[in-house]
């Protein structure tokens, strides 16, 4: 029988191959398209609306130091009475009990607790226009008010919302205005925003009424009030290729 004719340059070139394609690896090649990065910059944008503060939270209530229990709390109750009816009668809102309570009032003597009578509260709170609150408070020392526990302003919610769009449209071409003079200073120019990343807009209190005692000479006297203005703040981050 015949042989084939088989060379044997052509079987160590068949060896050669199988050994290389059997130790290869793929490479994956990235398109040309991704050859070259966005180049970003990233600046945050503040902006603030002050809006004045036209109505007012306000807590008081009445205070009663007395020799018994009973004695005290009908005090509490004839006084916080015409308190709330006199709040009724001035169309106050959200008028609502917030505390009351009878408590001893103690003596500490000579390493003793020597009970010295009762002590009675009741606290209400309410929302009035600020333009009112100043006569509205006399007005409740009178009827039987003997504390003022806090006065807090605000703006009305349409404000503050119209307020918050405001403070954020600033806070936008504040941060747009800062990429754009930066990338000035360095000759390049921007091209398109790439985020947006938008923080809530707060809102910064006027000051308050601290927690106080009235005292019958103060109760001759008028009460100012300014309830001053109201900030919001609002800010926003721009991510802006160049």
């Amino acid at each position: 029988m015949k042989r084939p004719n088989i060379r044997p340059f052509a079987i160590c070139c068949a060896v050669v191959a199988t050994s290389i394609m059997g130790n290869f690896q793929p490479v994956a090649i990235a398109p040309a398209m991704a050859d070259e990065l966005i180049r970003t910059i990233t600046v945050m944008g503040n902006g603030e609306q002050k809006i004045p503060a036209t109505e007012a939270r306000v807590q008081l209530g009445v205070e009663v130091y007395g020799q018994t229990a009973t004695q005290v709390q009908q005090q509490v109750a004839r006084q916080i009475s015409a308190v709330v009816n006199l709040l009724r009668s001035n169309d106050v809102e959200q008028l609502q009990t917030v505390g009351f309570g009878l408590r001893p009032d103690y003596n500490y003597i000579d390493g003793k607790n020597i009970l010295r009578g009762y002590v009675g509260t009741n606290t209400v709170s309410f929302t009035i226009p600020t333009d009112r609150i100043g006569n509205l408070l006399d007005r409740a020392v009178e009827a039987g008010a003997s504390r003022i526990d806090d006065v807090s302003f605000t703006a009305t919610p349409e404000a503050i919302s119209a307020a918050r769009k405001e403070a954020l449209r600033r806070a936008s071409i504040d941060a747009k205005t800062k990429a754009d003079v930066v990338l000035d200073s360095l000759n390049l120019t921007s091209e398109e925003i790439v985020s947006i990343e938008v923080d809530n807009a707060s809102i910064i209190q006027p000051k308050a009424f601290a927690t106080r005692q009235l005292s019958s000479a103060e109760a001759d006297i008028a009460t100012p009030v300014i309830s001053g203005e109201q900030t919001v703040t609002a800010s926003v981050t721009l991510q802006i290729s160049y």
